[in-house]
């Protein structure tokens, strides 16, 4: 394929039309797959997209734009919107979630699918001609994990989400052919569990070592625009796309019929959100650490970051020091901050090695999971992982309020929503060597469940006798161990 089939620039603003050198692959996943939305996993680029609205179109102009991407990694896209056409707003619209509270204008998912051709046609004509109007999002706020504070999110108009995840589709197509291996969140085909199951191969291997917790101060609210648009024009100049992006950036916030509109940040609860936030830290962070870092480091090092979450793990204390010192200097240097008393630097060594004997290792956590060194079944040392204390507690508030507001449901209704959210704890939290966690959670659940059926009547109390006939009328179904 020659490059001007579809327009490409270099860097310096020259138009190309030379043949594209395949680049290294280095370090980047081979294959690079799609996903939107969590659940719709996409084939790898020479594959074919599965369950798209006509498999084909989309899928092909996907494939296309990666492989450009991908084979000229020095190139900058000019052109991209037209990408942007009626199927892949259609697919959009499948990916996008249906049951979300609504946005500003009070529409519906439902309501819009019902002129949905008008709907989506007009929605394309407004973006290609660059009068699309970003609405702001509708301020609202939801429990923090203690159940004591509250945190903000923002909701975006159902339309506004379906342009988001067209455009993030696109950018997702050009990025993931230069974001590296160690980063995990919100990108196609990666997950936490494949960022935790490298995390435990490569410690392992290291015998521990010092661990570099980061925790970045309300990443999302503090992005600067001029670096982001900086960094967007290193591969994406697109007039059209970049409009939007400014557009979506502008919107602001509505809270009690006051918009407001910070100077920093992404979209609140934006589908554009999580790969803008990438290209961010894949600047600030990983390019960083891999390219400028771990040459000058003494001995092996591995970054692993899913979103803003992040942990560094150093073989040498020296290295660990020396980059500990320099990284809230890197960062302030692009307006982010780490968390003084999250961000931390802990001993992690075997215990009893060469670089441990006689002491102790702390642990850390990642990914809601406890790392720690404990005896195998064997006798020999090994990371295990637990679920974080924090997790658990907070996960059983949420059962112990749910059990208290539903009492009065019938018992098979119950038992049938409890299944559902014991089902999806333990999808993620049940890993391999966190088996007592998981049980010791099913039991504070029924335990939980007993407590509020046994205050559903003063007149008929829930013993434990009775409850125990009740669990064999009802059991929970034995969970399964996650897969990464």
């Amino acid at each position: 394929m020659k490059a001007k089939a579809t327009k490409l620039e270099e860097k310096d603003g020259r138009e190309s039309e030379r043949p594209i050198v395949p680049m290294k692959q280095g370090n980047r996943p081979e294959g690079t797959l799609w996903r939107e939305g969590g659940a719709i996993v996409m084939e790898p680029l020479e594959g074919k997209m599965q369950g798209t609205s006509r498999p084909e179109s989309v899928s092909t102009r996907l494939q296309r734009i990666a492989k450009l991407s991908r084979e000229a990694p020095g190139m900058v896209w000019t052109t991209l919107a037209h990408h942007i056409d009626f199927e892949l707003l259609k697919e959009a619209y499948r990916l996008t979630r249906k049951d979300g509270a609504v946005g500003v204008d009070g529409q519906t998912a439902k309501e819009y699918g019902e002129n949905l051709e008008e709907n989506l046609q007009d929605l394309l004509n407004r973006f290609r001609s660059g009068v699309y109007k970003a609405p702001p999002v509708r301020r609202t706020y939801v429990p923090k994990g203690d159940g004591k504070r509250t945190r903000p999110i923002g909701i975006p108009t159902f339309e506004d989400k379906v342009l988001q995840r067209a455009v993030a589709l696109v950018l997702n197509a050009v990025y993931e052919q230069d974001f590296l291996d160690c980063s995990y969140g919100f990108r196609p085909g990666r997950s936490a569990h494949q960022a935790l199951e490298v995390l435990w191969k490569d410690t392992m291997r290291l015998g521990g070592g010092h661990v570099l917790e980061l925790d970045i101060k309300k990443c999302f609210d503090v992005l600067d625009h001029g670096h982001l648009r900086s960094f967007l024009d290193k591969r994406v100049r697109d007039g059209v796309i970049r409009k939007a992006i400014d557009k979506w950036l502008k919107a602001g916030v509505l809270e009690d019929g006051v918009i407001s509109r910070p100077e920093t940040g992404t979209p609140q609860g934006g589908v554009i959100s999580p790969i803008l936030m990438n290209i961010y830290l894949h600047e600030v962070l990983d390019e960083w650490f891999d390219q400028e870092v771990k040459p000058r480091l003494l001995k092996e090092a591995y970054l692993k970051r899913y979103a803003d979450d992040a942990v560094i793990i150093f073989f040498s204390k020296a290295d660990a020091d020396r980059v500990m010192e320099v990284l809230p200097k890197r960062f302030d240097r692009f307006g982010l901050t780490l968390h003084p008393e999250k961000t931390r630097l802990i001993k992690f060594t075997r215990p009893g090695s060469g670089n441990n004997r006689g002491g102790r290792s702390d642990s850390f956590d990642f990914l809601g999971f406890t790392h720690y060194w404990a005896k195998s079944r064997n006798g020999n040392w090994a990371v295990k992982r637990k679920t974080a204390k924090d997790r658990f507690s907070r996960a059983l508030k949420r059962i112990g309020k749910w059990c208290r507001s539903h009492r009065h449901w019938p018992v098979p209704d119950q038992h049938r929503m409890l299944s559902l959210k014991l089902r999806g704890h333990a999808q993620y939290y049940y890993i391999r060597g966190n088996s007592s966690a998981i049980g010791r959670f099913y039991h504070e659940a029924r335990r939980i469940w007993r407590k509020w059926l046994n205050r559903r009547s003063q007149r008929s109390r829930m013993t434990w006798e009775r409850f125990t006939r009740l669990r064999k009328m009802y059991p929970f179904l034995t969970p399964r161990l996650a897969s990464s």
